[in-house]
């Protein structure tokens, strides 16, 4: 068996595995009625890498030596000429052999087609359609075109890092061998004509000189596109026909008629816009011939304006020149007598320095003194603070004896009160009642209070417990919160994607919410809502097993409850909703077939049910619908040993790492045919949400609250015990209290009576004699007054010394005051003076900026006069201007007067704008050099319709044949069908040229009128056969080389397959006609075939010859003992 291994994106993940062999009918036709030289057809085999996978290829041709029948690699040979140069009318561009090396399907294959019709037989997955593939990408097709991938690198096969295809086309000069090496890893190929290193655009130019067009659908139409050509719209259609079947220049002029068509109408366009535009500008330019004249008018009073304008300046300047001069005069007059000023202020600057000294003297003798009476007033106070020191000590004398005295008086009082004391508590002493036994009670007491506070402890201790308890439950809650909350979430993530992707199931499901109450039996929300994956990678199985319709419906359990709610939702409310109903007999639990343990060694790991929780209803209706407890899950293990997996187990479906496998079984040879799909990418189920976790939680919250309200209840009965038990505790302890300070007061009595007999010992003892202290005082402040004389001696002096020293510093002060009134006097003159000479010095300044300003005043006056008159800084004024200014007045007021009155005048003219004429005379200029583009424009139509009208004979009366031919030739085989067809050229407007079209017309039954082919009307069948039949048409008008076409015949029923059959064997094996190639899977029995026609059979399966064994000579000994046998007709 062999696998086609295809990398992601490439033949849409298709392989075969089906046994590869010819279809029954077609092979027994084959061998009882033996083609010219059938019986010694020559072979073309592919070696392959794997000896269970050998396909092989066969046709009539001429023998062989045998050796030659085992093909070599020919990546590095020199190209081989065909045989088939002698063996049939190769068309010029035929194909003579195709060789591919690691190409999809084949390690090393090639064939050999016949000139006429090559009709390539094989079952589903042997190769047929990599041999197209290696046409279209060996003539420099590109990789898209074939439906498959869009990478060159795909199309080599897995494994492999390099791959060859390598095509012979026929030519009379030499045949023309193009090869191309695709590298995978660089995705690029690299191309040779002829063995020689080349580019793919020469290749390119090579093939379309050979008038090879792969991607046309007229001539090359892979598997992949044969739906594609009912789409083509008429005018793709037209283009097509027109590259294919007419003359090289035929689309050449039509694109013409399209360029010049296109150019016509711009230049329509164009004239029109100009001519419209012209007509503007000259009703314009009337409008504005008064406004010129106007303007004129206007332009002389403006230069009147002017030239009185160009004169005021310079009579300006004149009169500032005058004015000028007076004050340059009055401005030398007031220097003159600022100098007199300043002379004359001199003798009294010496004066005052004179006296500035003497007055500095005087200040230093003053200083000197003050210096001298601050050290005498120093002395003085240091004498003073002596004699307060010694007042002070008499006053501390004094007061130490009056102290010594107070203390002793002190002693006394309290010796007294002590021995009073000592008398009272005696007394109580003796008084106080003989101590009773309170021992007992004491102990009673003790005990039932450590009882009482053994209650307490243990109350306590429940308290500290229960709020240990309570503090646990909270932090349990907490978390079952937090994963609510979390749940909540995750499940917002998949509403909001179904909101997102299907806005009216998330309506419903909103409704369904909110209407539970409505249904008797359980409601499902949508699949996609109640599935939770265990595995979010395990997500893509699921999607890609299950449908959208599916994943987004809801599951009823009853009948009576899917209709209320359809008709709610659906009629109602007009929302797109899908629902389902689960089977009544859950097939939830329902048992594999097979247990996984034996399906383990290919790999699999688990069931699809397996991967994921979802209610019961969800789970019963996937099991009964779509078996997902018999569909497993394999690693990419299992995809390594596909084969072996799909042979031994009999699955009908399997999951590998990132794969579907469907395995079917082949209607004709009744073996197993498997298909596989790349698995799409998970959207909607990798958010996993555990609905039955959710509501065990919430159970578990309801469970905490109800434990949290019992632990305060129990925490409140225990507050209440305690604060009993406290009060209870603070009594027994006051009662202990009491009965403990009675049993201690004769003790204490007897205590504090010896206390205070020990203090009124120690005060007895400390006596003082107080005559011996006020002795000793008397005599220490009799010395300190003796002391006390002689300091206020001493002041004295010091005081009369510092009298006479202030006396001489008063006269001092004296003699300088009068120094400083005559210096107050000299400054006051000098102020005055130094006043007037400010005000004479201000008056002069003022006169000099005056004098500035009117200088600069004339120079900006000169130089306004000057650039009014347009003048140099050393030209003169003009003759003309000087003989203008005679007849304009002399004065500012006269000019101004003048000014005005002509200023006046010119307004007049209003709504004026100085750009009219300017505009007028530029209108006149536009208006002459757009006649003359218009006439150029006029003449460039005239000449682009002579070209559309000769082009358009070129090309319209040709293809009109053209169409014609194919008409008829396409109305004859659908009339020999018993149908009818026709083929027309459409047009809305013959001048719209790229609206031009081919239009098909079919009608398959004699009650119906003819329609237009297109992709919805007809049935597939009758798409294929339509499409077939315009090839036909196509095939003795065409001038290409050859035409492919793939499985076309797969939609049509075993008559019209049998009438199209005949129609191409007739057309294609006529003389003349171009090579051809029909790619089928099956062929019906008893067709007819011709002599010219080539058959090739593609071969696989596990008991192929390998191609170095195979001996074609002992073949055809063996074939011609064989006795055939005629079927019963």
């Amino acid at each position: 068996m062999r696998r086609a291994a295809a990398r992601t994106g490439s033949r849409a993940g298709q392989f075969a595995r089906e046994p590869g062999a010819a279809a029954p009918g077609a092979a027994r036709r084959w061998e009882r009625k033996p083609l010219r030289g059938a019986e010694e057809a020559r072979m073309a085999t592919s070696s392959r890498k794997t000896p269970t996978s050998t396909p092989l290829a066969s046709k009539r041709a001429l023998p062989r030596d045998p050796s030659s029948e085992v093909p070599s690699k020919r990546k590095n040979s020199a190209p081989q000429p065909s045989l088939l140069q002698s063996a049939g009318p190769f068309v010029e561009g035929s194909i003579v052999r195709i060789s591919m090396e690691n190409f999809l399907t084949y390690d090393v294959c090639e064939v050999s087609p016949g000139p006429h019709l090559n009709m390539i037989i094989g079952a589903n997955g042997t190769g047929k359609s990599s041999i197209v593939c290696a046409i279209c990408l060996g003539l420099a097709g590109k990789p898209a075109f074939m439906g498959r991938a869009d990478k060159v690198g795909f199309f080599v096969k897995r494994g492999c890092s390099r791959g060859m295809v390598e095509i012979e086309l026929f030519r009379a000069s030499g045949n023309l061998v193009i090869t191309r090496e695709i590298d995978v890893a660089k995705n690029q190929s690299f191309w040779f004509i002829n063995k020689k290193s080349t580019t793919q655009k020469i290749v390119e130019e090579q093939v379309a000189a050979l008038n090879i067009q792969v991607g046309n659908l007229c001539q090359f139409l892979p598997q992949d596109k044969v739906g594609e050509f009912a789409k083509l719209s008429k005018i793709e259609l037209l283009e097509a026909t027109e590259k294919s079947i007419g003359p090289p220049e035929m689309h050449r002029y039509h694109c013409e008629l399209k360029n010049f068509r296109e150019k016509e109408k711009q230049l329509e366009t164009s004239c029109k816009e100009k001519t419209e535009y012209l007509e503007k500008m000259i009703q314009r330019n009337e409008r504005y011939k008064q406004d010129v004249e106007r303007f004129y008018e206007r332009k002389r009073h403006l230069d009147l304006i002017e030239m009185l304008e160009a004169k005021r300046p310079w009579v300006e300047y004149e009169n500032v020149r005058q004015e000028y001069e007076e004050v340059k005069q009055a401005r030398d007059r007031v220097k003159e007598e600022v100098r007199k000023l300043k002379e004359g202020q001199i003798p009294m600057t010496r004066r005052m320095e004179e006296i500035e000294k003497q007055r500095h003297v005087l200040e230093a003798q003053i200083k000197e003194k003050a210096t001298d009476i601050k050290e005498t007033s120093q002395k003085c106070k240091q004498k003073q603070d002596i004699i307060e020191r010694k007042d002070k000590h008499i006053e501390e004398l004094q007061q130490a004896l009056i102290v010594k005295q107070n203390e002793e008086h002190d002693r006394q009082r309290r010796i007294s009160n002590t021995r009073k004391m000592i008398e009272d508590l005696q007394n109580e002493l003796k008084t106080a009642e003989n101590c009773e036994n309170l021992q007992p009670q004491i102990d009673a007491i003790t005990n039932d209070l450590r009882r009482v506070q053994d209650e307490k402890a243990l109350c306590e201790g429940e308290i500290i417990d229960k709020r240990r308890e309570r503090e646990t439950l909270e932090k349990e809650k907490k978390n079952v919160d937090d994963h609510i909350v979390r749940f909540d979430n995750l499940m917002n993530q998949k509403e909001d994607k179904l909101r997102q992707r299907y806005r009216d199931t998330y309506d419903a499901v909103l409704w369904l919410r909110n209407n539970r109450d409505k249904f008797k039996q359980r409601v499902c929300e949508p699949i996609m809502l109640t599935i939770n994956m265990k595995d979010n990678k395990n997500a893509k199985y699921i999607e890609n097993h299950i449908p959208s319709n599916d994943l987004r419906a809801f599951v009823f359990e009853s009948q009576e409850d899917m209709e209320v709610f359809l008709k709610e939702v659906r009629d109602n409310k007009k929302l797109r909703v899908n629902a389902v109903i689960a089977p009544k007999n859950s097939y939830a639990a329902k048992a594999p077939s097979r247990s996984l343990n034996e399906l383990k060694q290919y790999g699999f790991f688990s069931y699809l049910r397996e991967l994921f929780d979802a209610p019961d209803p969800v789970m019963s209706y996937l099991c009964c619908q779509y078996h997902i407890h018999e569909v497993p899950v394999g690693t990419e293990r299992t995809r390594e040993r596909i084969e072996r997996v799909i042979q031994e187990t009999r699955l009908k479906q399997i999951y590998t790492a990132e794969e579907k496998y469907v395995v079917k079984t082949s209607f004709y040879s009744n073996k197993l045919i498997s298909s596989n799909t790349s698995l799409k990418v998970a959207q909607f189920l990798t958010v996993t949400v555990d609905l039955e976790q959710r509501r065990h939680l919430e159970e578990q919250l309801k469970e905490i609250n109800r434990k949290l309200q019992l632990v305060e209840s129990g925490l409140s009965t225990l507050r209440e015990t305690n604060k009993h038990l406290e009060h209870k505790d603070n009594e027994l302890r006051q009662k202990k209290k009491e009965l403990l300070e009675r049993k201690t007061r004769k003790r204490q009595l007897e205590q504090k009576i010896s206390s205070k007999l020990g203090s009124l010992k120690l005060m007895e003892q400390d006596t003082c004699n107080l005559e011996e202290e006020e002795r000793k005082a008397a005599t220490k402040i009799k010395e300190i007054n003796v002391q006390k004389a002689k300091l206020v001696t001493e002041l004295t002096n010091l005081v009369k010394i510092c009298t006479s020293l202030h006396i001489q510093k008063v006269d001092l002060i004296l003699q300088n005051t009068t120094v400083i009134s005559e210096k107050n006097k000299l400054e006051s003159d000098y102020m005055a003076a130094s006043s007037q000479l400010r005000v004479t010095e201000q008056h002069f300044v003022e006169l000099d900026e005056n004098r500035q300003r009117l200088l600069q005043k004339c120079k900006e006056l000169m130089k306004r006069a000057r650039q009014v008159c347009n003048l140099g800084a050393e030209q003169t004024v003009p003759q003309e201007y000087q003989t203008a200014f005679q007849d304009l007045p002399n004065t500012l007021d006269e000019i101004d007067a003048l000014l005005t009155e002509e200023r006046s005048r010119a307004s007049c003219f209003t709504g004026l704008n100085p750009t009219v004429v300017e505009e007028y005379t530029k209108r006149e200029e536009e208006i002459e050099q757009l006649t003359k583009e218009l006439k150029g424009k006029r003449i460039e139509l005239d000449k682009y319709r002579e070209n559309i009208s000769q082009v358009k004979e070129r090309w319209l009366n040709p293809l009109k044949e053209l169409v014609e031919k194919i008409n008829e030739k396409f109305s004859n085989f659908f009339s020999s069908m018993q149908c009818a067809g026709e083929v027309d050229l459409h047009t809305e407007n013959e001048e719209d040229y790229d609206k031009y079209g081919i239009r098909i017309r079919v009608k398959f039954r004699s009650s119906t009128q003819l329609h237009e082919l297109t992709p919805h009307h007809q049935s597939g069948g009758e798409r294929s056969v339509s499409t077939m039949l315009y090839l036909m048409a196509l095939q003795e008008l065409n001038r290409c080389p050859f035409r492919v076409v793939d499985e076309i015949n797969q939609g049509m029923d075993p008559i019209n397959e049998r009438r199209v059959f005949e129609m191409v064997v007739n057309t294609a094996c006529k003389e003349n006609t171009s090579q051809y190639f029909f790619i089928t899977p099956k062929l019906l029995q008893n067709l007819p075939y011709s002599e010219k026609m080539t058959v090739l059979f593609v071969y696989n399966g596990p008991h192929m010859l390998e191609p170095n064994r195979w001996n074609l000579k002992a073949f055809q000994r063996r074939r011609r003992r064989i006795t055939f046998t005629q079927p019963a007709q």
